[in-house]
């Protein structure tokens, strides 16, 4: 079975266990001992540590894989004005995804109402996180210690430091020849390190699921299923609607190949629900099977898991007209308008802030006089579909690589339509 079959087994079997055991917590048909048992010895140990090891595991390797590749792919371009070039395109295509994004959810939530009739919960009491002044998000940018960046998992302040030693290394001849062949032969090695730990995946992703529903169980859907699957709808159309629009017509791609190609990174995003941690995941998926080379794909992935949030966009889009229908506040077309600039903008101003979809829902709560409270209504279900937005995003990464690729004659049109390619190497796993 393929690498791909085992992680959908696995997700699959681990949901099954996991809502079972919630269930048979619930209805007491088993004696209570015995799901004590269960609970402590499987769901908060064998399941707890097996899942705990797998994303970390999966994190150990973000910042070395981020640093050495993103050396290799700023000294291959060489030239500042492409990698400046670059850099514009990949932006300004994350900016407009994540733009299109929130304007198909507020259309969508606007038609389905999904807060109407909705009791607000009276005591419902939400803190936000203050969101950072953007001077100091523009500033921390820039590293003054790369070394703290990197045990911080400071990924914006990582990757400002790779590109400029990938450049020094471009115009140090002799000597930066030598250095960047050591970085060529140390990313080899980390790759390899990739698909060792990618035939863990299917136990790890079994744990995850198994645990997660233990706890939350299906049954937390119902309370909230208007909001609930209006997101997911959304995402759903973003995710296989506007991608695969950009890669036919921007690309001049068939996007059908991409997505079958994209399978195991989008059920690795969807178990971790960390686009972080999906990192070395979706860079060997990009390079190997979608055909981008290391010198845009080293540049465009970790920079989109970092200030990509489409996914996290179209929670905010619902999650406003849901709040604003609960409240009975009508915020018009001006307040609709400002959601938009705000969420888009909020995708690039709060980068790398951990609760980062929380904070920037906060900031475009506040910014059109909805109560911040309204975000205790939500919070039920956001751990279920934040599973399934960090798997848009990861999409949406690999998205806008292969149209900087294309554009920029970097991606390997023979390896994108090739259903085989990589394949033997995700066999092997």
């Amino acid at each position: 079975m393929s690498l791909t079959g085992r992680i959908l087994l696995g997700m699959g079997a681990g949901l099954v266990l996991g809502a079972l055991i919630k269930w048979f917590g619930q209805s007491q048909l088993l004696a209570p001992g015995f799901m004590q048992f269960i609970d402590t010895y499987f769901v908060e140990g064998l399941f707890l540590l097996i899942g705990k090891i797998f994303v970390a595991s999966l994190k150990l390797l973000v910042v070395p894989l981020v640093f050495v590749s993103l050396v290799c792919g700023a000294g291959a371009l060489g030239d500042s004005s492409k990698l400046g070039r670059v850099g514009i395109k990949t932006i300004g295509l994350y900016l407009l995804t994540t733009a299109t994004a929130i304007v198909i959810a507020l259309f969508v939530a606007n038609l389905v109402n999904p807060g109407m009739g909705v009791n607000m919960a009276e005591g419902a009491v939400f803190v936000a996180k203050e969101s950072p002044p953007l001077i100091n998000v523009l500033i921390n940018i820039f590293p003054s210690n790369p070394v703290k960046a990197m045990a911080e998992g400071n990924m914006l302040q990582v990757i400002v430091f790779a590109i400029l030693l990938g450049v020094a290394i471009a115009r140090s001849g002799e000597a930066g020849t030598r250095v960047a062949q050591f970085f060529v032969d140390m990313n080899e090695v980390i790759m390899k390190l990739v698909t060792m730990l990618m035939s863990f995946a299917p136990y790890g992703v079994f744990c995850l699921m198994a645990q997660l529903f233990a706890h939350q169980g299906i049954g937390v859907i119902g309370d909230l299923a208007w909001y609930f699957f209006t997101v997911i709808a959304v995402l759903l159309l973003h995710g296989f609607g506007t991608y695969a629009i950009l890669i036919k017509v921007l690309g001049g791609l068939n996007p059908i190949p991409f997505y079958r190609k994209m399978r195991a990174t989008m059920m690795f995003a969807f178990s971790t629900a960390s686009s972080n941690a999906t990192i070395p995941v979706t860079l060997k998926t990009v390079e190997s099977r979608l055909g981008v080379k290391n010198s845009i794909a080293s540049f465009t992935v970790p920079l989109g898991a970092t200030i990509n949030m489409d996914g996290t966009a179209i929670m905010q889009g619902v999650a406003t007209v849901f709040i604003a229908q609960a409240y009975n506040i009508d915020i018009g077309l001006s307040g609709y308008l400002m959601v938009i600039v705000t969420a888009t903008l909020a995708s690039i101003g709060t980068a790398g802030v951990p609760g980062v979809g929380l904070i920037t829902l906060a900031m475009v709560l506040q910014q059109v006089g909805l109560p911040v409270e309204g975000i205790a209504l939500i919070i039920g279900v956001d751990r279920l579909l934040d599973m399934v937005r960090t798997a848009v995003n990861v999409t949406g990464d690999a998205t806008v690589s292969c149209l900087v690729a294309g554009s920029e004659g970097q991606l390997d049109r023979d390896i994108f339509e090739d259903p085989a390619a990589g394949e033997l190497l995700e066999q092997r796993s």
